[in-house]
Formats: C-alpha cells, structure tokens, sequence
C-alpha cells in the first residue's frame, strides 16, 4: 500500500504521523512511503533522514493525498485537507468528531474511511492509541497550573509544593483515567496535595493503593465535585467517554464562589471540554479568565513537546497501521480494537457515540457489509 504523511498544518502543533523509525517499519513490510517535504521538523527529522530510512519526499500535501491509499496523521484534518480526501481513501488519525460536527459533515461528504486513534481498543476495553497522548497531556496539565497560579501570569501566586511552613496548593483532578492519573502523580512529585474525584470505586481503591495513600480520592456525586472545586487552588478535568462529547462537570454558577485566581485545566477540551465555559485555546493565547478563574484550554496539548509526543504515539499506533496497510479496512473484520476505532465509512457515521453526540443517524458496520459487501 502506498502510505502518505503530510505535514500537520494546525496552528503549533509540530508532532507527526510516522517518526523515520516508523517508516523504516512500513518500508520493510513492502508499502511504500510518501512524507511531505519538512513534516518532521518539528521532532528534528529532516528529509534525509526519512529518505534513509526508505521513504519518498513529496514537495507538497496536494501530491500526497491525491496519491496515497492511506493518510496517517495526528491532529484531525483541518477543511483544506478533508476537501482533499476521497472515496476508498483511508484516513488514519485522531478525529475527535464529537465536538466538531462540522469535520464529520466533511470527512462524510468525502466518502473516505475514517479511522480515529482515540475509539480504538484492547482486548481490555482500554484505548491504547489514546493512552499515551493522554499521559503527556495528564503531565503537561500540572505544568500548565503551576505557570498560571504565578502572580504575574494573574494566578494566586502560589507554589504548587509550597514549602516548609506554608501549604501547598490543593489540586484537585475529575477523572481517575490515564490523564487524571498522570496529572495526580506530577502534582504529588511536585508536592502539592491532591484529589481525585472518580465515579468507579474500583479505580479509586487502585489509585488509593497506587499512590500508597498520598492522595485523598472521593466518589463522584454533584456534591463531592462542589465542595472540592470550591477548595481548590487547581482543577484538572480529565473526563472522558470514548467517542462521545465530554460531560458539563463544573457549572458556571461554580466560577464566583471559587478561590479568585485559581486555575482549571480541561485536558477534555478536544471532546468538547468537561466545564461549561470551556472554548478551545492555543499554545500562543493559552488562557482565559471568567468570574476571577484562569481557564487553560488548549487543545492537543502534547503538541508543545512533539518529540516525546511522536515517539509516544509511533509506539502505540505502528500495530494497527500496519495491520490497515496489509490489508486495507479489511482488518477491521479480524480485530475488534480496530472496528471500534471506525468512525466514519462511506459516507456514514458508524460509531454510535460519535453519531449520537452530532445527532447523526449511524450506519452500523453490518448494514455496510450488506450494502458495499466485505469492508476494504
């Protein structure tokens, strides 16, 4: 199959589809890779090292995806790349089309298949494509508080550890996920005391056990999110329903009786953000303030740090790229992780959580079947 990895256009995010070690993978497996001129700049890798490691260079997208079979991305395609796409053309990438009806109408009307790192699974149920963006992002989210609680950024002023003789922040994290997890484990290395509000008791006793009993954790109720975010120097939401839009976690009643300057970070905010005022933001304008409270919106965040990111990312999805590139869509049938991660096929929204949050009829897999015959 003939692979193709245009370079990210998404306003700073410099991470990208196949690192060369990837495309040597491809390479070796008998596809051929087309990358676009400059796409690994952002992780340090020039065209030369691509073309050492078997690839071909194309001057420009319009070339890749006028002749690749399958795109392998990162971000979702923005509307000059969708416009792109065409029928029986696999789009490989994270989509996150819950909170953006706009991109689904398009990568519909394309006729393309659209497969989305972040709804496929383990044989667990777990989302393994998801998982490691979902640690950086977990991580970078303590970063992000602490830079913002600075006085002169319009924080508290406070140090997230204090230090000996003055409290450290009160960190509290909504979701005991892959995020919520690696945000509890940055805050307390950084000394900070933390929560983490979780609607399943089991994983609550895990992360109790986990963290050895460093961090406080409370089953989640209106009432527990309520009297923890009013506490709170930090809030991390860190809510995820796979596929679907994130739910409203922290109302804007909440904001004017919360600490002045205190900070929220929604790591949610690519399915739509889990607080109601949440909009997305950029790397270049990362925050903004409602009723006193600092609000870090900033979608695909491990996008500062793209060469950890990439690397992450190449891990976890070269498996199943190279599974789609053996054998097209076809390998959907023989792995169920794979049929969870279709979105979008023929024009159909076929996953049920995508087609509920935009009010789409879905299409499931079987009617396909019957319609176009096997899947490819």
């Amino acid at each position: 199959m003939r692979i193709g990895v245009p370079k990210e256009i998404k306003t700073h995010e410099y991470r990208v589809g196949l690192t060369p070690l990837s495309v040597r993978e491809y390479v070796a497996a008998g596809h051929s890779v087309l990358i676009e001129t400059g796409a690994g700049a952002g992780i340090g890798a020039d065209d030369e090292v691509y073309r050492a490691a078997g690839g071909t260079i194309a001057a420009d997208a319009d070339e890749i995806f006028a002749t690749a079979e399958m795109i392998v991305k990162v971000k979702e395609p923005q509307p000059t790349e969708w416009r792109k796409l065409r029928e029986n053309q696999i789009l490989f990438t994270y989509l996150h089309l819950a909170a953006d009806p706009e991109q689904a109408a398009g990568l519909m009307e394309s006729g393309c298949t659209a497969v989305a790192y972040e709804t496929v699974t383990d044989a667990k149920g777990g989302l393994p494509l998801l998982a490691p963006m979902s640690e950086v992002a977990g991580r970078l989210s303590i970063e992000a508080a602490g830079a913002a609680l600075k006085r002169n950024l319009g924080g508290r002023g406070l140090l997230l550890g204090g230090v000996p003789g003055v409290p450290a922040a009160r960190v509290v994290v909504i979701g005991g996920g892959v995020v919520g997890t690696h945000a509890a484990r940055m805050a307390i290395g950084l000394g900070a005391e933390v929560s983490v509000i979780d609607r399943s008791l089991p994983r609550l006793r895990e992360i109790d056990e986990l963290f050895a009993g460093r961090v406080r954790t409370r089953f989640s109720t209106l009432g527990a999110i309520e009297e923890e975010v009013l506490q709170a120097d930090v809030v991390i939401g860190a809510v995820l329903i796979a596929g679907a839009a994130a739910p409203k976690l922290l109302t804007r009643a909440m904001l004017p009786q919360m600490r002045k300057g205190s900070v929220i970070v929604d790591v949610a905010i690519d399915q739509g953000g889990c607080f109601e005022m949440s909009h997305p933001t950029t790397h270049d304008d990362p925050t903004f303030v409602v009723d006193g409270v600092i609000h870090y919106c900033v979608a695909s965040m491990p996008g500062a740090v793209p060469l950890t990111s990439s690397h992450a990312l190449n891990n976890a999805t070269l498996p199943y790229g190279l599974a789609l590139a053996a054998r097209g869509v076809a390998a959907i049938d023989d792995d169920p992780g794979l049929h969870a991660g279709l979105n979008v096929r023929r024009g159909k929204i076929v996953h049920p959580a995508v087609a509920e949050a935009i009010g789409h009829h879905v299409q499931k897999i079987e009617q396909a079947h019957a319609a176009h015959g096997r899947i490819h």
